[in-house]
């Protein structure tokens, strides 16, 4: 099993949705919430590729493979965690975004 290669397919999945949220994000704050809905959705795809990485390295390690944890996974870690949490809030602020420009 390469560890690095699926640490590193965890980051660049997660890293990219990460930033297609924030993406969405300034799309919201000009009001183009069509656009930030559709990059809401590419984050969510990137999210999921990056989560089932992780999944398939979780059901290896169950199954009794002797799984290497390194400094890097710990990282890709970390990233596949902060961009779900970014989504999560960017959903929000988009939806907040959405609210406050119809009341106006």
């Amino acid at each position: 099993m390469d560890i690095e290669a699926i640490a590193m397919g965890i980051v660049g999945n997660a890293g990219e949705s990460r930033s297609l949220s924030y993406e969405a994000l300034k799309e919201a704050k000009k009001g183009n919430f069509d656009k930030a809905e559709e990059l809401l959705a590419e984050a969510k795809n990137k999210m999921y590729k990056a989560h089932s990485i992780q999944t398939e390295l979780i059901c290896s390690e169950a199954d009794g493979e002797k799984i290497e944890v390194n400094l890097l996974l710990v990282h890709a870690q970390d990233h596949l965690m902060n961009s779900i949490l970014a989504k999560e809030l960017i959903e929000e602020l988009v939806y907040l975004h959405k609210e406050i420009k119809e009341v106006k």
